[in-house]
């Protein structure tokens, strides 16, 4: 039988040992409490040309991502939100190889600057997460809650006017070897479509034929593999096909309409039965 005994929340800011380095402290040794999945921990008071210290610089590195995360502990302010946000920037100028997210950490955050963040969050990738510590006797708990994630764009099977760029665009954000890997999966998808090509835009690499998009596929080149998503409706089989192939499929959120997964050069030939199934089962779909 579990008993019931009611928690106190105390504020980390009142209390003279457990500050903030305290809690960077217990991230550090167990980056999961923050609630953003399985990351491991790249850099602590990450110097910034000209703008004091990042707190903490998390990492997946499967999926290529980091996470530019700010403590603070009290109420959030506007320093904190523009701070936050500024060392976002920084880092991904200075990394443009890696997806970025910046993440504000406050024991309390207002309806008032959760409104203001929102705003924010429709042109920047940004969490927002609260902190509540809690008593119980003589232990303390650490509570992080995500009161605000970040925005995930829309996938369309019509990239509409998105702006369109060049080879040489991708190129520069990904590396020569991921694009190889594109033109060999499109090359794959050639033996059930030759009128398919693939179409350079901002945010994706999408296929289209010669009259509009057709993105049953699309590719994001990254500086050491190419993501793939794959929109396809029944999804576990595909995802233990996959996993079973030993290709790594990338974490994202919940009931998303795409398998998003990984993947390097060799691999496209070891795998290309598999891949061929898998982007053919997808374009029937899309001709449904």
């Amino acid at each position: 039988m579990l008993n019931y005994i009611k928690a106190e929340r105390i504020w980390l800011k009142n209390d003279p040992e457990l500050n903030e380095t305290w809690l960077r402290d217990r991230i550090i040794e167990d980056p999961q409490i923050l609630g953003l999945g399985e990351l491991e921990i790249k850099d602590v008071e990450r110097t910034q040309p000209s703008a004091g210290r990042l707190d903490l610089l998390l990492q997946d590195s499967e999926a290529g991502k980091r996470y530019e995360v700010e403590l603070m502990l009290g109420v959030v302010n506007e320093s904190h939100i523009i701070r936050c946000i500024e060392y976002w920037d920084i880092e991904r100028k200075r990394y443009p190889q890696y997806d970025h997210t910046a993440v504000l950490v406050a024991e309390d955050i207002t309806t008032r600057f959760l409104n203001v963040i929102a705003l924010f969050n429709n042109s920047i990738p940004l969490i927002a997460v609260q902190l509540n510590a809690l008593k119980v006797d003589d232990r303390i708990i650490l509570n992080f809650t995500k009161v605000l994630d970040e925005v995930i764009p829309g996938e369309d099977d019509d990239d509409g006017e998105g702006e369109v760029v060049d080879r040489d665009y991708w190129e520069k954000k990904g590396s020569k070897d991921s694009l190889h890997t594109a033109d060999s999966c499109l090359e794959i998808i050639h033996d059930f479509d030759p009128s398919l090509s693939l179409k350079y835009n901002k945010y994706y690499i999408g296929l289209a034929d010669r009259s509009r998009a057709r993105n049953f596929i699309i590719f994001r080149a990254k500086r050491h593999f190419l993501r793939v998503e794959a929109k396809v409706s029944d999804q576990q089989p595909w995802m233990e096909k996959l996993e079973e192939a030993d290709l790594v499929i990338l974490p994202g959120i919940k009931k998303r309409s795409r398998i998003i997964f990984r993947l390097e050069k060799d691999e496209v030939l070891t795998h290309k039965e598999l891949l061929k199934e898998l982007f053919l089962a997808c374009y029937k779909e899309q001709q449904e």
